[in-house]
């Protein structure tokens, strides 16, 4: 028995498909299919067992053709690229267009096809020849549902003909078999309005009977990348200019470039050149979209997901340099004003490789955000919802309440492994960066410089010992406190994963409450917090590229002052909130620690942990830009990783 849904009916009717739930996974087996109708039937095919080709002779793209689930249906591509280069950037006399204007060009916006590159992302569906067919037949194609958001074209002539209410098929056409292009026009952002899926329906009407076939597509998902995808390329901030508080970070670049090919990386970095904000990480998180191409090969499309802070300008860069050929750019609408500013940084997005654990399969991975369980402060919701609504990797929230940033990377990582799994959990660890200091302090080190960091211009290098830090106010406690909160987010992720203590990297680390001092009004002040939290967009790197100094001299006191009462960061540059260059490769922030013996306590330390796991460990220098500035490495990088796995099957 066939389980393909065919209608017969008379020219005036019309008989829809009923669609199942966004995101559902059909549990029930397909029916084998039989062999193809008469030549006098429509019979309109799919690619539904995603090998790349739509087989219109034998029966492997019949069943389940009206239906779909997450590992057999046909899927379609958002054509959100501009292969062409065409969508402007400025409007008339040069000025600036708005987010929106940005937004709304793209390869689906102009009812066109622009050239090979744009028709490969097209999706293909195709009809069975039916080669007995009347000389007066005439056939037609309509999109009964999610036709606000999809497109069909119709292949003609060698070229693709937009498919309209008014386009017919002949019955040459039909008697050949007709080849179809589809793409969708938009992402899917809220399954309550629609839930990526098309229904495309074949009418042929011969010697007054008419037949109806129908397929469905469901837009690909929007997905994160997760760190078991090789890294390809990695993107970083060049600041402007050349004056002294620009050098360190130029240093930084020329740096990251060296250790980038070290680490096998060839292509060059992507340089975000126009609007100085340094926290690469945190305005924009790359994902992509992918189906199969002709010849079982992946086509996929890069997508750069904005980060949901209208106000934060760096984001407007995704779409007047990175958009192109392959590349495609999506920002959210609907933040409200009481979303919390920082928590929405994409540094506050991570995602977990694959794993299945619970009767839950996650073959995409699955994300994780931070949240503040304290005062119940969440990511925008309409990004949740964007998120959730892929169907594919149904966001995980931890508890980032006592960090002031908030972001999950400042305190955990996913890390490849040669284990069954094929991945480990990193973490920092407070209590281990609390017996680095004790078991100096035993051996008589107490009297050692904390930090061996050292001066730059008018930056004072930290003078404070071992000794000093250990019995500083609130340092032992915000460090247990951390440790306890740290346990509890990984209680969250041991029983959502499966992981057991044995795939934990514990990696010492050490958090402070904001470095402070005083304002010319005597009022004591918390500065670094401010840089990548956000609040006030003209401060998210007032301190990288100016200094604590000129940063209050600048006239800033009252909005450090509103900062005081955050809670912790990291006090010895974060080991954890590195860059995976490569499988084996691992760039973490220098770690300036206590020297002695000739050897940095943490750097020691912070490598025999990772080598222990087969990673070979880099630093690189940020402790004048990005660790001062409440970040670190990973906070003002970002890496386009390799799309060509299957969304659709288990790493």
């Amino acid at each position: 028995m066939r389980t393909r849904t065919r209608i017969h009916t008379t020219p005036a009717g019309q008989v829809l498909l009923a669609l199942t739930a966004a995101g559902s996974v059909l549990a029930s087996a397909l029916s084998p299919a039989v062999a193809a109708p008469s030549a006098g039937t429509a019979d309109l095919r799919a690619d539904v067992d995603r090998d790349g080709r739509v087989d219109v002779t034998g029966a492997t793209d019949t069943a389940g053709e009206d239906r779909w689930s997450v590992g057999r249906g046909a899927v379609y591509l958002p054509n959100l690229d501009d292969d062409t280069k065409r969508c402007p950037v400025r409007g008339p006399g040069g000025r600036p267009l708005s987010d929106a204007k940005l937004a709304a060009c793209n390869d689906a916006s102009d009812k066109k096809v622009n050239g090979s590159a744009d028709a490969a992302d097209l999706a293909r569906v195709r009809s069975v020849p039916m080669p007995g067919l009347a000389s007066g037949a005439k056939g037609s194609v309509q999109v009964t549902a999610g036709a606000k958001y999809t497109r069909v074209f119709l292949k003609r002539s060698g070229g693709w003909v937009l498919v309209t209410a008014g386009t017919r098929l002949s019955a040459a056409e039909l008697r050949s078999g007709v080849e179809f292009g589809v793409e969708a026009t938009d992402i899917i952002r809220d399954t309550a309005k629609w839930d990526g899926r098309a229904v495309i329906r074949l009418n042929v009407t011969s010697a007054g009977r008419t037949t109806s076939d129908a397929v469905t597509l469901r837009v690909a998902p929007l997905l994160t990348h997760h760190h078991l995808q090789n890294t390809q390329q990695v993107m970083v901030t060049r600041v402007p200019g050349d004056s002294s508080a620009d050098q360190p970070y130029r240093q930084f670049v020329k740096n990251l470039e060296t250790e980038v090919r070290r680490a096998g990386i060839t292509k060059p970095l992507v340089t975000f050149d126009k609007y100085g904000d340094v926290w690469a990480q945190d305005f924009v998180e790359p994902a992509y979209v992918s189906m199969t191409g002709p010849g079982g090969r992946r086509q996929a499309m890069r997508v750069m997901l904005r980060s949901a802070q209208p106000d934060r300008e760096a984001g407007r860069e995704l779409f007047e340099k990175v958009r192109g050929r392959d590349v495609g750019v999506v920002q959210v609408s609907g933040v409200r004003d009481s979303e919390e500013w920082t928590l929405n940084s994409m540094g506050n997005l991570e995602t977990i490789p694959p794993y299945t654990h619970g009767g839950r399969s996650f073959p995409a991975g699955r994300i994780v955000m931070g949240h503040r369980k304290d005062t119940g402060s969440k990511p925008a919701q309409a990004m949740r919802t964007l998120l959730k609504s892929q169907g594919l990797q149904d966001p995980l929230l931890l508890d980032t309440s006592w960090l002031g940033v908030g972001h999950v990377d400042e305190f955990v990582q996913f890390l490849p492994a040669d284990t069954p799994r094929g991945w480990r959990i990193g973490v920092a660890d407070p209590q281990a960066g609390l017996k680095l200091l004790r078991d100096a302090q035993r051996d008589g080190h107490g009297g050692t410089r904390m930090f061996s960091v050292p001066r730059r211009g008018d930056q004072p290098a930290p003078k404070e010992t071992i000794d000093q830090a250990l019995a500083a106010r609130h340092f032992v406690a915000d460090n247990t406190m951390a440790a306890q909160r740290i346990a509890a987010n990984l209680d969250i992720l041991k029983r959502e994963t499966g992981v057991t203590d044995e795939e934990i990297v514990r990696v010492p680390a050490l958090y402070t409450r904001e470095a402070e001092m005083s304002s010319a009004d005597g009022q004591e002040v918390s500065v670094p917090r401010l840089t990548r939290m956000g609040g006030d967009p003209a401060l998210v790197y007032a301190l990288g590229r100016y200094g604590q100094q000129q940063w209050l001299a600048d006239g800033h006191r009252s909005s450090a002052a509103r900062a005081a009462a955050v809670p912790t960061s990291a006090y010895v540059p974060g080991a954890v909130n590195g860059v995976l260059l490569a499988r084996d490769r691992y760039l973490a922030p220098r770690q300036w620690g206590p020297v002695i013996g000739g050897k940095d306590i943490f750097t020691q330390a912070v490598t025999a942990v990772y080598t222990r796991v087969g990673l070979k460990v880099s630093y690189i220098d940020d402790w004048y830009t990005y660790h001062l500035g409440m970040g670190e490495v990973h906070c003002g990088t970002n890496t386009l990783r390799d799309t060509a796995t299957a969304w659709w099957k288990s790493n």
